[in-house]
């Protein structure tokens, strides 16, 4: 894709699995940013992507990448920890910054975050990459423009026993580090925690994407033969009844995707694995014509389309048209509800939830 004359400069912090295969290849190849400089402290893994993407400039140390002039933006690609104290600095620093998401794993915070961005008048979105998948986008704008009333959405994230047999297919190696910085609890220690994380917050996006707000939730969880499982009953701010279902690992092929039901028409989507980089099969029915249409999506590079959004909105001193601050709050906050509630047994409502994942 050719490059547009004015570029975002940015500077990615994490040289790390999602960095590999995701970011370092969605700055070189989009149309409107250039791979200025990476940072991260083990120098190993530094050299070797600066040369293989041809990154301008490196840094061990973060806090000199941030006082770069030159340096337009950050994409926070690290654990997730590190996501909301990264952020801080760089909005302290006059740089705009794309993060990972979940956003944080606390909702203290992520709300001190927000005060952040406001005080900084700098751009901040969260890396729901989903939203730029294609079919998904279509799904919104029928949602939005013609199917009337909402009556119900059920969603489904099913992570697959054969994914890594998967990824490893179509992925770039990932090239790990023993320099390579982590945070002081291992993530996967608790993977009741670590899968909400990586997988629930893209669930819970996808249904706030489409259906807007989450206000209550009834959750229920099983663990059995290694799996996990979590069916939540969700009710939304228009009064919509959802079910969202999160299950790590199905001995099936990735199972992922969407059910809506409106007044004029409804949605069926199924989703793949997103290392694929297939835009979701989405059936659109419309009641009025009695006709169903899906969109091609040829174009389905979710990250690079995120990316480019973010940019955009950067260099033209727009809105952010992908997930603002305040989704990835929320997104936190269903989190917290949905965990209070497979422990309680009881409803939650989310504006009644505190504390950390």
């Amino acid at each position: 894709m050719a490059k547009q004359k004015e570029l975002l400069k940015v500077g990615v912090l994490g040289c790390g699995p999602i960095a590999q295969a995701g970011h370092f290849e969605s700055v070189t190849k989009a149309r409107n940013t250039e791979l200025f400089a990476i940072c991260d402290v083990a120098e190993d893994l530094l050299h070797r992507f600066a040369i293989a993407h041809d990154a301008k400039r490196t840094y061990t140390d973060y806090d000199l990448m941030l006082a770069d002039p030159d340096v337009d933006a950050v994409i926070i690609a690290t654990a997730d920890a590190f996501h909301v104290p990264a952020a801080l600095k760089a909005l302290a620093a006059g740089k705009h910054v794309l993060c990972e998401k979940p956003l944080g794993i606390a909702l203290e915070e992520v709300e001190d975050l927000r005060q952040a961005v406001q005080k900084s008048g700098c751009q901040l979105q969260v890396g729901h990459m989903k939203r730029f998948d294609p079919g998904i986008q279509n799904a919104k704008q029928f949602i939005d423009g013609e199917m009337g009333e909402m009556l119900a959405f059920k969603g489904w994230y099913c992570d697959s026993t054969h994914r890594y047999a998967l990824t490893d297919a179509v992925q770039p190696r990932i090239v790990r580090s023993l320099a390579a910085q982590k945070p002081d609890r291992d993530p996967k220690e608790d993977l009741q925690r670590y899968y909400m994380l990586a997988h629930g917050c893209h669930l819970v996006d996808t249904a706030r994407y489409l259906c807007g707000d989450l206000v209550e939730v009834q959750a229920r969880h099983l663990e059995r033969f290694g799996a996990q499982c979590w069916f939540v009953d969700v009710t939304f701010a228009n009064g919509a009844l959802g079910h969202l279902d999160l299950t790590v690992a199905v001995r099936m092929d990735w199972h992922e995707g969407f059910q809506l039901y409106g007044e004029h028409g409804s949605v069926l989507a199924k989703t793949f694995n997103p290392w694929l980089f297939l835009s979701s099969e989405v059936d659109v029915f419309r009641e009025t014509t009695g006709e169903s249409s899906r969109l091609l999506g040829a174009d389905a590079h979710f990250y690079r389309r995120q990316l480019e959004s973010f940019a955009d909105a950067v260099l033209n001193g727009t809105a952010i048209q992908g997930a603002t601050v305040e989704d990835g709050i929320a997104s936190v906050r269903a989190m917290l509800a949905i965990a209070e509630s497979a422990n309680s047994g009881h409803p939650v409502r989310l504006d009644n939830v505190s504390g950390e994942i």
